[in-house]
């Protein structure tokens, strides 16, 4: 659609575009003057911001520094000078300002080597002006100095950032060789966390017959991998490395090890049987044997004794009903168990305590210090002293003990023995000292009295009168002793 005249002279007179006439000035004028315009814009800016004195300032790059101003180093020509500046040089007040007639240089001149006039200088002489200052951007830093950033670092100095606690990318390193020597370089730090980082990535990154091969000559990272795959229950890979490795008693150790998941103790027993067949030492074996015997054993009891509990026919389990299942008990507490349920039952039985000790070549010791807390629980007192009586070859009886008399008292006080039964052990203890002081805490009288007219010692005696009863059979029976010409007192 064609324009009228006047709708043409409207959109020239208002729009920001004017319409071409050759009474242009030439384009050099019109980038002079713009020049000029741009430098005193500016010189006016800097004279509004001298009140303040605070000149904001950004890097060269464009990251700002503190304003929306530039800031840039000034390069003089001594390259001496380090301080900071504003990006333009500020013009003093006290200073007369360049008029724009006087001044001979703007914006375009002065990167451009060109004066008012026209005539260009070179850059050379631009430099040598001492009333011009130019200001070059702040170099860019060494490249040593960006490593931060740039993650070009060496094996030795990634396990060194990484000792730091910082953040180093091992993805970087693809040969081989370099993941080698990732993994020398963290044994040589010394440093557990950091060598499990790097044995991780050689996991992700290798193939377990080379991981596996090298593995073999660093003991110090093996034991790391092996106990980082026994934490993380990586319970394939690591049976596959102790193969590799021809540790075939770890295998069997770590094999065996999985019967503690099983909780049917029908499919456990089974699985115990099954790995009577694996490579075991010596000791190992005979262990494993023993755990498949006992638990086969406490299948056969538990069975037993739930149905006569279940009964009621069986006096001992009313009186005292079970607190527990025997299944999967400890040996010791599995004869406990039976010395107090099965104590009388003849040794042909699964569930005999004498079978047990056979059948396990349990110590006499253990045997009896476990048969005598059963029996002293129940206060079964006669089976107590039946296990201390021995014959001689003579036909004759005396008390003996794998244990110190003084730890059989106290056995007994713990279950509420009887001062009578106490007062017969308390006298067996050697050592006279310690059975006065045992017979005097537990009251035995006749024992601290007889001890001491064994030790002929008149003053103890007397002055142990004094804290029996009056009237007492003791006191009766120390006047006796006192009285007694045919004692020699040593005191």
């Amino acid at each position: 659609m064609t324009k009228s005249k006047a709708d043409e002279e409207d959109y020239w007179n208002s729009s920001k575009f004017k319409a071409f006439t050759f009474d242009d000035e030439d384009d050099e004028l019109i980038r002079l003057k713009e020049s000029r315009q741009a430098v005193n814009s500016i010189q006016r800016l800097v004279e509004e911001d001298d009140d303040e004195d605070d000149v904001e300032k950004v890097s060269w790059s464009g990251e700002p520094v503190g304003s929306i101003s530039w800031s840039v180093k000034e390069t003089a020509a001594s390259n001496q000078r380090t301080d900071r500046e504003p990006a333009f040089p500020k013009i003093p007040t006290d200073t007369p300002s360049l008029s724009k007639s006087q001044s001979g240089y703007s914006l375009s001149s002065l990167f451009k080597g060109k004066t008012k006039g026209g005539n260009f200088q070179s850059f050379t002489d631009t430099l040598s002006d001492s009333s011009i200052r130019l200001y070059a951007p702040e170099l860019r830093k060494p490249k040593s100095e960006y490593k931060d950033y740039v993650s070009d670092w060496s094996p030795e100095e990634t396990i060194q950032r990484l000792q730091q606690g910082k953040t180093a990318p091992l993805e970087k390193f693809r040969s081989l060789q370099d993941k080698l020597l990732l993994l020398d370089f963290a044994v040589s730090a010394h440093d557990g966390n950091v060598i499990t980082a790097v044995l991780i990535y050689l996991k992700r990154t290798l193939s377990k017959e080379v991981l596996f091969r090298e593995l073999e000559s660093r003991q110090t990272a093996l034991r790391h991998f092996i106990h980082y795959l026994t934490e993380t229950k990586d319970q394939r890979l690591l049976l596959e490395l102790l193969r590799a490795l021809g540790r075939t008693e770890d295998v069997a150790l770590l094999q065996y090890k999985e019967h503690l998941s099983i909780a049917d103790e029908n499919k456990r027993r089974d699985f115990l049987k099954s790995c009577l067949s694996l490579p075991f030492s010596a000791e190992d074996s005979a262990h494993v044997q023993d755990h498949y015997t006992l638990l086969e054993r406490q299948i056969i009891i538990e069975a037993t004794d739930r149905q006569a509990e279940r009964g009621g026919k069986v006096e001992i389990f009313q009186k005292f009903p079970r607190r527990a299942s025997i299944l999967n008990m400890p040996l010791i507490t599995t004869l406990y168990y039976c010395c107090f349920y099965h104590y009388s039952e003849p040794e042909g039985t699964y569930s005999s305590p004498l079978n047990i000790r056979q059948a396990f070549k349990i110590s006499e010791k253990q045997y009896f210090v476990t048969a005598l807390a059963a029996r002293a629980k129940l206060k079964a007192w006669l089976d107590v002293d039946a296990l201390f009586t021995s014959r001689n070859w003579l036909g004759f009886t005396r008390k003996k003990s794998p244990l110190s008399f003084q730890r059989v008292v106290d056995v007994l006080q713990k279950n509420s023995a009887p001062t009578q039964v106490l007062q017969d052990y308390v006298g067996l203890v050697e050592d006279p000292d310690m059975r006065i002081s045992l017979a005097q805490k537990h009251k035995c009288h006749d024992i601290v009295i007889n001890t001491y007219r064994d030790m002929k010692d008149r003053q103890q005696l007397l002055g142990y009168r004094g804290k029996v009863g009056r009237g007492s059979a003791e006191e009766r029976k120390i006047d006796e002793l006192l009285n007694n010409q045919q004692i020699r007192w040593k005191n």
